[in-house]
Parts: C-alpha cells; sequence; structure tokens
C-alpha cells in the first residue's frame, strides 16, 4: 500500500471542498472495498477524507411520500429498517442477500453503490485492463468469461457490476442526491451507472469531487409487491450470476397496472428492463405472458464463450420472481407452516 494523507471531513460541503484541494483525493466511508483495492494496489490514493461520520446517517420519510436515506446509513440497518421492511421488501432482502452479516455492519449505502467490480482481470495488476489503465486492452473478453456481461458490454471491457442493493434501487425507481462543486444535483439510480463503451474505467456519471449524498425512494403503486432473487454458487455470501428486483402492481381482474424489472449480474451496470416492462403493462399476469416478456428483454443479449448459461439462468429468476410476487398473497398461519 503506497504512503497518502488523511483527514476527516467535518460537514458535507467541507469535504468536498477538501477533494478539490488535494490531489488524488477519494472519499473513505465504511471502506469495505476501496481499501482492499488498495491492498491489491489497484486504487493508490493520495489522500484521503473520511466522511463516514458526517450526519448522514438517517432514513427519514420524504416529501410527499417515500424514504429518503443518508448515504452514510449502514447496509444492516437500512435492511432492518421497518419502512424498508414492509414498503420496500426487494430493498430490504437485496441487501441481506448482499454480504456477510460482518460486512453489512461496516459498509455505507453510499459506498455499496460505489463499489466497483470483482473481475479478477481488473484486481490482477499482471493483467491487461481498460478499467484501470485506458487502452491497456480487456483481458477478460478472451479469458475466463463465466462470470462477465451478457447485455450491454463492449469490445473494451466485459465486467459486471456487483451490487445486489443497486439493482433494487433501479426496480423501484429511487434517485441519487449527489453534492459537488457546483451544487446539488440528482440522477435516477437507473442511469447513476454507466455501460462501458468506449469508457469503462468510468463506473458511474458521477463528476469530479462530487459526494452521494442521499437516495430517495418514491411511494410504492398503491397494491404493488415486490421481491429481489438471486442465483449464486453458495448459499451465503457470493456474488449474483443472474439476480432480478421487480414491482409488480395489479388490477383486480389480474391485469398488470404497473411493472418495474431490474436484472443484475448481466451487465456493467443494473440492468433496467424497459422492453419487459412495456410487454408487461395492460396484459394478464401469469406465467406465460412474463416468460415472453423476459424473453423479449434477454434478446439483446449478447453471451460470450463461457456465459451462456447466464441467459436461460436469468429468465428462470425473473420468470420465478414475477409470478410469485402475482399470486395472492398467503395467509400468515399458510406462509409458517410452509403450505
Amino acid at each position: 500500500m503506497k504512503p497518502f494523507t488523511f483527514e476527516r471531513a467535518t460537514s458535507p460541503e467541507q469535504a468536498v471542498s477538501a477533494f478539490a484541494a488535494q490531489p488524488h483525493a477519494y472519499f473513505l466511508a465504511g471502506g469495505t472495498n476501496l481499501v482492499d483495492l488498495m491492498k491489491l494496489g489497484v486504487e493508490a490514493p493520495g489522500h484521503l477524507i473520511d466522511v463516514s461520520r458526517l450526519a448522514l446517517d438517517t432514513v427519514e420519510t420524504a416529501p410527499g411520500g417515500g424514504l429518503r436515506v443518508g448515504a452514510n446509513v449502514r447496509n444492516s440497518d437500512l435492511a432492518a429498517h421497518p419502512a424498508v421492511r414492509s414498503d420496500y421488501p426487494a430493498l430490504a432482502q437485496a441487501l441481506l442477500a448482499g454480504a456477510s452479516g460482518q460486512l453489512r455492519n461496516l459498509a455505507t449505502t453510499g459506498g455499496n453503490l460505489l463499489q466497483r467490480t470483482r473481475c479478477p482481470y481488473f484486481q490482477d495488476l499482471s493483467a491487461p485492463c481498460n478499467k484501470r489503465e485506458p487502452g491497456a486492452g480487456c483481458s477478460a473478453r478472451e479469458g475466463a468469461t463465466r462470470d462477465m456481461a451478457v447485455l450491454g458490454h463492449s469490445e473494451h471491457c466485459v465486467a459486471t457490476h456487483p451490487s445486489d442493493m443497486a439493482v433494487a434501487l433501479a426496480a423501484y425507481d429511487a434517485e441519487v442526491e449527489l453534492l459537488g462543486p457546483e451544487g446539488t444535483r440528482t440522477v435516477p439510480a437507473a442511469a447513476f451507472h454507466r455501460l462501458p463503451g468506449d469508457t469503462p474505467e468510468r463506473d458511474t456519471v458521477l463528476r469530479p469531487g462530487e459526494l452521494v449524498a442521499h437516495l430517495t425512494l418514491p411511494a410504492s403503486p398503491a397494491g404493488a409487491r415486490a421481491g429481489y432473487r438471486k442465483a449464486r454458487d453458495r448459499a451465503s455470501y457470493a456474488f449474483a450470476l443472474a439476480s432480478a428486483a421487480a414491482v409488480l402492481a395489479l388490477d383486480e381482474d389480474g391485469t398488470v397496472r404497473h411493472a418495474a424489472l431490474a436484472f443484475g449480474a448481466l451487465a456493467h451496470r443494473p440492468w433496467r428492463a424497459r422492453t419487459a416492462e412495456e410487454v408487461l403493462v395492460g396484459t394478464r399476469a401469469d406465467a406465460d405472458t412474463f416468460a415472453r416478456a423476459v424473453d423479449a428483454e434477454l434478446a439483446a443479449a449478447e453471451p460470450l464463450a463461457d456465459n451462456a448459461f447466464k441467459v436461460p439462468l436469468a429468465r428462470g429468476v425473473a420468470v420465478r420472481l414475477l409470478t410469485g410476487l402475482a399470486e395472492p398473497p398467503q395467509p400468515a398461519a399458510n406462509r409458517s407452516a410452509g403450505v
């Protein structure tokens, strides 16, 4: 690990000013990803600005309904928050699926959103990687591609984004509030992360010196049900091979009134399934309709040498999730009995 200087920010505005005053500055919150990358030599900040003690650690009711979540809210606290569990179950489920309990106790909401890819070529300094060093080449494209992208990748990068939480945020139409040298701005969570294109070194739309301050979750549509499903190699603490978050609201006759679907582990960013949603709205909610909608979305997939299995896997995850959400809720006694 290379030497660096360190300071603790006293306010969000002071943190942004400190970033502008120092070369190679980084914000540090929980450190569960950045510190690992520093140890590997992938990241080498010259100056760390500790923002972990800023007063951005509350979950509050947003004006007009919904929730406003501070960037320093710990993942464990957000997953356990009563309003999240009752009104945004897909978010709670995604957070609980995302890491070990120890990591959730330390990781922050903002840090989760900003974590970098777990592509092994990105983490290996001996392997050329356009994300680490633009123009170096992409070792993953002709290497082991089992865990790589099947949607939205480019010749310059085939890495996937690892966050479970970000997939749920995309399905909920959340917004990310950013504080920077030019003031505050808000971007949709579904548009916060980028596809690689010709600049895979840029993971997000963050501008230099911007700090993630809050997330806002809008009020859910009336009668909506939501959930998150994840397929992975083992049952605990593993990154997704394919995942899906969905929000579904039906009319009394079983017609889909609202549908939001997002995939994880298939692309360089959480993949909002707009094509599938267009197919779903106004149609009958059943397994055949869900399969047809998901197939329309995944028709754009371009699997690599080792990961064609991700397409049917993602299809199964999404169809099963949507089918479960469309079923009438079971009485509590039946659920406890496993009926």
